[in-house]
């Protein structure tokens, strides 16, 4: 995927999307939950990049679903899910957008991680 920028009506709020050419690796409690050469970083305004990984390399046997969800006018509609293995730390540690709207259509079917929620998002060569 070559870099796309996107401008959502509104206010100013860019969104970059770009595929992430580094190994991207999330672990919790010494368990990989997700390992992928496919990440997507999505730069949103002034915000820290995110990595949406790719569902295929996610262990989601290691994910439970939750019915939290929230809105984000830019992106859609955002679903979640723990991961039990981590305890309290993990409820909603994971979020996705199942539909999300067509200017961002490239993070369907991508889970991201709150950083603060596992104990690592490892990016290497």
């Amino acid at each position: 995927m070559t870099e796309k920028t996107i401008k959502i009506p509104g206010p100013d709020h860019p969104i970059t999307i770009e595929r992430n050419p580094r190994r991207v690796v999330v672990t919790l409690g010494g368990k990989v939950i997700a390992d992928t050469r496919e990440a997507l970083s999505l730069r949103e305004a002034r915000y820290p990049a995110v990595q949406y990984i790719p569902r295929k390399d996610v262990d989601m046997a290691a994910l439970e679903r939750t019915d939290h969800t929230t809105h984000c006018p830019y992106k859609g509609d955002a679903s979640y899910f723990s991961i039990p293995a981590g305890g309290a730390r993990a409820v909603n540690a994971i979020w996705t957008y199942e539909a999300p709207h067509a200017a961002v259509g490239a993070i369907k079917d991508h889970l991201a991680f709150y950083p603060d929620r596992v104990d690592s998002i490892a990016e290497s060569d």
